[in-house]
């Protein structure tokens, strides 16, 4: 039960998320006076002369007197940092690639946590209470220092380390609540009437943590919801725990797993597919090919579903090309999303990243998967009651049932 109501919390999150991370475009209108040469007392810039002589394939030189022109005649102070970030970005954006992307040294420590999945501190999700502007638990993470606490929602944050703080203070509250790994923070916490006060020790908490039941007939199910730094290690440790009450089939669950950690899908898929069989097959800008086999032995030797739908991309497609095509599992669902290209993060000298695509990958039968998507075995919708596929009744969930009745045949 413990375990249902966490994974139903979680897809509540997910779908808060979404709607919190939805761009609004605003069109803004401006009235701009266009001229070859603005004269400025006894100077005159020759702007066409400028964008003539100008080598535009040059970033450097052209960005160089674009600046020249700023410092020179701008009427406001520039802020040089936020400035060099501008230039960047908009370098990087005009790339139309989706997946690049520049991070200022600023956001790359929050980046490169919600990267890997895991950040230092005690485990919760906060919301602003606006009716009482304050801090509330949305949820603890499951296995944190919050929930061994017993920390539990709809619980408001009165103070962290003797500071109160009100809801309009979240952002400073939640970096007090962070810190590093094995220091300690005092929450005074407010459940209803009843002030309570807790002392936590920061570890490092996963955001995204696999999570399994057993169902009828002996069938084990895992949910991943990401792949993020040590999924992996958690998919084999609830396993392990499965197979230990005794179940003999497995459903794994990708549905809304939108990827994450290529190096985790891959140990992933290497339970399940034999030594020396193909997982992924990736090609670089020279059309260098690179093959990734599996190299240990079998752990998972069970019938599988693997349920995918649209929202299922990159790792996710990745572990599902693997097994469909070495027909280690049924594939259940919906088509994937069709992202097919993989990124790295390199590290600048000034602190910032670079996410960068670097290869296309395709599964082991060369199968392509950008803006195509891996097509399941069996295609199931849910039903049209579904309003959100983020957040699915077990009653109303027809491609669980699926695939369930197909381990039931097994």
């Amino acid at each position: 039960m413990e375990e249902e109501k966490y994974i139903k919390r979680q897809r509540i999150y997910k779908t808060i998320m979404l709607v919190v991370l939805t761009a609004f475009i605003t069109c803004i209108v401006t009235t701009a006076f266009i001229s070859n040469k603005y004269k400025t007392g006894s100077n005159i810039i020759d702007l066409q002369s400028f964008i003539n002589t100008t080598d535009k394939s040059d970033l450097t030189k052209t960005l160089k007197k674009i600046e020249n022109i700023v410092n020179k005649y701008y009427l406001n102070d520039i802020d040089k940092e936020k400035a060099i970030d501008g230039a960047i970005k908009g370098y990087i954006s005009a790339l139309g690639d989706p997946y690049t992307e520049y991070v200022p040294a600023n956001d790359m420590e929050e980046y490169t946590e919600a990267l890997m999945g895991n950040f230092v501190g005690i485990g919760i999700y906060m919301i602003k209470n606006t009716e009482k502007n304050a801090i509330e638990v949305l949820a603890p993470i499951q296995d944190s220092p919050a929930e061994k606490a017993g920390i539990l929602p709809e619980d408001i944050i009165v103070s962290v380390d003797g500071v109160k703080y009100t809801g309009d203070d979240m952002t400073t509250a939640s970096n007090n609540i962070k810190g590093e790994e094995g220091t300690t923070v005092k929450l005074e916490i407010l459940r209803g009437e009843e002030i309570l006060n807790f002392e936590l020790t920061r570890s490092k908490v996963t955001t995204n943590p696999v999570v399994s039941k057993k169902l009828e007939n002996n069938i084990g199910y895992i949910e991943i919801p990401s792949f993020d730094e040590g999924t992996a290690e958690g998919f084999k440790t609830k396993f392990e725990g499965l197979k230990n009450e005794g179940i003999n089939s497995l459903i794994i669950d990708l549905r809304n797993n939108g990827g994450g950690l290529v190096d985790e899908a891959l140990k992933i898929a290497d339970y399940i597919v034999p030594s020396g069989k193909e997982l992924l097959i990736t090609v670089d800008k020279d059309k260098k090919e690179k093959i990734e086999k599996a190299k240990e032995d079998v752990l998972i030797d069970m019938p599988i579903v693997l349920l995918v739908n649209e929202n299922s991309a990159s790792a996710s497609e990745i572990l599902a090309g693997a097994l469909k095509d070495q027909k280690e599992a049924t594939v259940v669902g919906t088509k994937t999303f069709g992202k097919g290209v993989i990124q790295q993060v390199l590290s600048l000298d000034n602190g910032s990243g670079l996410k960068i695509t670097v290869e296309e990958y395709y599964t082991p039968n060369r199968n392509q998967i950008n803006e195509i998507g891996i097509e399941p075995d069996e295609t199931v919708e849910l039903p049209e009651t579904v309003t959100n596929v983020l957040s699915v009744e077990e009653a109303d969930d027809t491609q669980l049932h699926r695939g369930i009745e197909i381990l039931n045949k097994e």
